[in-house]
């Protein structure tokens, strides 16, 4: 298949974008396309864009928080030792009149 059989290929724009990590990315879009102002790079995934001089900075990565650390942050050590307190009385309540408690 050649060109007449297909048309004419759409007038292209290649624009460069960079990245924080010094890669060049080209993409190619149509000619009365809007470009955007940020395209992510397929060599790192971070955010580029179109100053080579002054790429956008990598993302802040926020860590994962473990089930205790969000009970920690809406519990004091005070309320943690009132509830381990009555969890233990209630418990041992319960042993006492012959529960069995597994």
């Amino acid at each position: 298949m050649g060109e007449a059989e297909r048309g004419d290929t759409a007038p292209r724009l290649y624009v460069s974008y960079f990245c924080s990590n010094n890669h060049e990315t080209r993409p190619a879009f149509a000619a009365d396309a809007q470009i955007p102002e940020t395209w992510d790079c397929p060599r790192c995934g971070l955010p580029a864009n179109l100053d080579a001089d002054n790429p956008p900075p990598p993302p802040k990565i926020t860590p994962y928080k473990t089930h205790l650390a969000y009970v920690k942050e809406r519990r004091s050590d005070e309320e943690a030792a009132a509830i381990l307190t009555e969890a233990l009385e209630l418990l041992r309540s319960r042993r006492a009149n012959g529960e069995v408690i597994y």
